[in-house]
C-alpha cells in the first residue's frame, strides 16, 4: 500500500472508528511510531524538526492518521527514563507503541518492591492497539495519599479499555478511557521525566517536554489545515461549472488565495521559531522560562489561526460544509478537535 492512498480513505477510517489493519501495518512497516526511537531499538532516530514535519505530512493525508502517528511517537519521550532492560522490553518490538495519560487520576499504593495501582484515565489515543500504557498516579504511603506523582508503565493485557470516545472529530483515534484495578507495578517499571536511566536518549529527549508536545500538536493542526485548503480548492474549482455561483465565485477565489498565503506565512514563522529553539538546545544553551512561555503562547496562537483560516472559508462552501460524509466537513471537525487539546487552548 502507498502511504499517499490514505488521503482517499478518510471516510472509511472515520466510519470504522479506528485505523484499518492494513494502515496500522503500514505504520509498523514505515516505523512511524518510532521516529524518535534509537536505531538500536528499531527506530528512525530523527532530528526534532524532521519528525515534527513528518507529523504535519501525515496529518495532511488524514487527521486521524496524523494524530495517531504523533501520539504514538510522543511515547518515545519516555525512552531515557526507564532502565535499560525495561526500555528494551517496551520499545524493541516492531509493533511497540505507548498510549496513556499525563493526568494524575490514579493512586499508586507503595509496597515493598513497587506499587499497587488503581485508577481511570481519559483520552488515551491509540488505546485499541497500544502494547504498553503509561499513567500518572498520586503515591499513597502507609494509608496516606501524598502530593508525590509517579509515572507507571503497564502492559496492555493488564488494562481495561472503555470504548467511550465520542468526539465530533478525530473519531478514529480510539482516544478511550482506560482503567486498572489493583495492578502490580514493579519499581523498575515506574519513571519520571528528566531522570535518565539509559543511553538510548538523544537531544530530542532532553528538549523541554512541554515545548515538544506543543510543537507536535501544532504540526498536526498545520497538516489538517493544509488538507482543508486543498479540499476547499477542489470545491471552488467545481463551482466554476455552476451558473448559480458565478457572482460569488470571484470573492471566494480571492479569499481562498488570501488564506493560502496566510497559511504559508503561518507555517514558515512557526518552523523558523522552532528551528531557532532547537539549534539553541543542540548547542547546550538552556531555553529560558521567558522563551518557553513565548513558545507556548505562539503555539496556541498558531493553532487558533489554523481554526480561523478554516472558519473564514467554511461558510462559503455550500452544503458540503455541513454534510458529515463530505471531506471538507470531516477535515474541519478534525481540525477543531485537534486544536482543542489542552496544550493548545487558551
Amino acid at each position: 500500500m502507498n502511504i499517499l492512498q490514505i488521503k482517499d480513505r478518510g471516510l472509511e477510517i472515520e466510519e470504522l472508528g479506528r485505523l484499518p489493519k492494513d494502515i496500522v501495518e503500514l505504520i509498523y512497516e514505515q516505523q512511524l511510531f518510532k521516529l524518535f526511537t534509537a536505531k538500536e531499538l528499531g527506530g528512525k532516530d530523527l532530528e526534532l524538526l524532521e519528525g515534527i514535519k513528518v507529523f504535519q505530512q501525515m496529518s495532511a493525508l488524514d487527521g486521524n492518521f496524523g494524530w495517531l502517528v504523533t501520539i504514538g511517537t510522543g511515547g518515545n519521550a519516555f525512552i531515557p527514563t526507564l532502565n535499560k532492560e525495561i526500555c528494551e522490553k517496551i520499545f524493541s518490538p516492531r509493533n511497540a507503541v505507548i498510549a496513556g495519560s499525563g493526568y494524575p487520576s490514579g493512586i499508586a499504593v507503595k509496597v515493598v518492591g513497587g506499587y499497587r495501582v488503581t485508577g481511570q484515565w481519559k483520552y488515551c489515543s491509540g488505546a485499541d492497539y497500544a502494547t504498553t500504557f503509561t499513567m500518572n498516579c498520586f503515591v499513597e504511603y502507609e494509608g496516606i495519599r501524598t502530593d508525590k506523582i509517579i509515572s507507571c508503565s503497564v502492559n496492555c493485557d493488564q488494562v481495561e479499555v472503555l470504548n467511550d470516545w465520542r468526539a465530533m472529530g478525530l473519531k478514529a483515534t480510539a482516544s478511550h478511557t482506560i482503567r486498572v484495578q489493583d495492578v502490580w507495578v514493579p519499581e523498575e517499571e515506574t519513571f519520571q521525566l528528566g531522570i535518565i536511566k539509559n543511553k538510548y536518549g538523544s537531544a530530542v529527549h532532553s528538549f523541554p517536554f512541554g515545548a515538544f508536545a506543543e510543537a507536535s500538536f501544532v504540526s498536526v493542526c498545520l497538516g489538517i489545515t493544509e488538507n482543508f485548503l486543498e479540499a476547499a480548492s477542489v470545491l471552488v474549482k467545481q463551482r466554476k461549472h455552476d451558473p448559480s455561483c458565478t457572482e460569488r465565485l470571484g470573492a471566494i477565489q480571492f479569499l481562498l488565495m488570501q488564506q493560502q498565503k496566510n497559511f504559508k506565512q503561518l507555517e514558515e514563522r512557526y518552523y523558523l521559531m522552532l528551528n531557532e529553539h532547537w539549534k539553541k538546545h543542540k548547542e547546550d544553551h538552556e531555553l529560558t522560562e521567558e522563551e518557553l512561555q513565548q513558545f507556548s503562547r505562539i503555539s496556541k496562537d498558531t493553532a487558533a489561526a489554523c481554526v480561523d483560516i478554516a472558519n473564514s472559508l467554511i461558510r462559503r462552501l455550500g452544503m458540503d460544509a455541513i454534510t458529515e460524509t463530505s471531506s471538507i466537513n470531516r477535515i474541519w471537525r478534525n481540525l477543531y478537535t485537534a486544536a482543542q487539546h489542552s496544550f493548545l487552548t487558551p
